[in-house]
């Protein structure tokens, strides 16, 4: 049982290598430095789920102020709702009609729950309408706002107003917002960057002011991924009088040693302490051909590599290349290994660092010779 790790006196040289784990403190660290941050700005979280797929690491967010959890799919939002999560966000439109009808059925099985979800065309408006027509109790549906060279969502404020009314006039749908994601107007922090942000930003604004909501109802105005929460946070709290402005970043809990520390504004853009990467790869050394090459036992289905590469972390050196289980280190003229030794490894990007593990360690010391696992999270992809 995952709930005896804890307490089984295991280090990590008692895992077998490649091994992911979570840093305790780290975690703890962000948590408290992004809930703070976000109680200041006023704006509310739902973190996006989807990045470690982890209930247990969920519950730690809801139980620092959540608003909800957001996920990705209906299938994920299943999940969330058997692991207790009471408002659950589908930050996608949903265009499947039996998943649609499924949530239909999650919603009338418990009258607490609460899901929403997006559209971004009358066409998904219809989908939903048609899954969700005897429904007992309506589908918050939030219409989804993008833009031009963006992902998904209505290019037009026009757009959306058209798909406001469809959701309007359909039964088993509820109007319950506005929402988006500027992560594609901005590649990096340039400041061109974070104009385009912010202009989007505005334009998911004229578009909440343009809706005309239920009576009684608070709506949601929502954006925010994890490189730009700081210019979500200003560019959308001013309005949260008439509206839960929230926030949907999901990286924070765990950072990284690589795309989003490059990313995150925390720290002094914030005012905040700065992210910690809580999560570390460790691998073992299975053959050294080579005085500056050495094979480790960790490679594509062990380790993120979809924006960068691992980085050696306890040895000098570059990881240069993966296959599905190798990874060449290529070492610094000083550095030395021997098979068998254990090489801890940065990543970069969580969300594709945890679908390839079932269970996580949690380890109280990264920094230790050999760290105490304190615990274990399983994941559900």
């Amino acid at each position: 049982m995952l709930s005896e790790v804890g307490g089984a006196g295991l280090r990590l040289s008692d895992l077998v290598t490649p091994v992911l784990t979570v840093h305790e403190a780290a975690l703890a660290h962000n948590e408290a430095t992004v809930f703070g941050w976000a109680r200041d700005q006023g704006v509310l979280l739902a973190p996006h789920g989807k990045t470690t797929m982890a209930p247990a690491l969920w519950q730690r967010l809801l139980d620092a102020g959540a608003w909800g959890i957001s996920v990705a799919t209906p299938w994920q939002a299943e999940v969330a709702v058997h692991a207790g999560v009471s408002t659950v966000l589908i930050a996608n439109a949903v265009t499947d009609r039996a998943a649609a009808s499924h949530l239909g059925d999650l919603l009338a099985a418990d009258d607490g729950l609460r899901i929403l979800c997006w559209a971004d065309s009358v066409d998904t408006v219809e989908i939903l309408a048609a899954a969700l027509t005897d429904a007992p109790r309506p589908l918050d549906v939030l219409v989804e706002l993008g833009g031009a060279g963006g992902r998904t969502g209505a290019r037009t404020i026009d757009q959306g107003e058209r798909i406001a009314a469809a959701i309007t006039a359909a039964p088993g749908l509820r109007l319950a917002g506005v929402a988006g994601y500027e992560g594609p107007f901005g590649p990096d922090r340039s400041d061109a960057s974070v104009a385009a942000v912010d202009a989007y930003l505005e334009t998911l604004v004229a578009l909440h002011a343009r809706l005309a909501y239920p009576e009684g109802l608070r709506p949601v105005l929502s954006a925010g991924g994890s490189s730009f929460p700081d210019r979500a946070a200003a560019v959308l709290a001013p309005h949260g009088g008439d509206a839960n402005v929230v926030l949907r970043s999901g990286a924070f809990q765990i950072h990284d040693d690589g795309f989003y520390t490059r990313m995150s504004p925390f720290g002094p853009l914030t005012g905040t302490e700065p992210l910690r990467s809580a999560m570390h790869a460790w691998s073992r050394v299975v053959s050294q051909p080579e005085p500056s090459l050495a094979l480790l036992d960790a490679g594509r289905r062990d380790v993120p590599f979809d924006i960068d590469l691992p980085t050696p972390q306890s040895v000098a050196g570059t990881i240069t290349a993966l296959n599905d289980q190798h990874a060449f280190l290529r070492l610094d003229p000083a550095a030395s290994v021997a098979p068998g030794d254990v090489v801890r490894l940065g990543l970069s990007h969580p969300c594709t660092a945890f679908d390839k593990w079932r269970v996580v360690a949690i380890i109280d010391d990264p920094d230790a010779a050999d760290p105490r696992v304190i615990g274990a999270v399983a994941t559900c992809f």
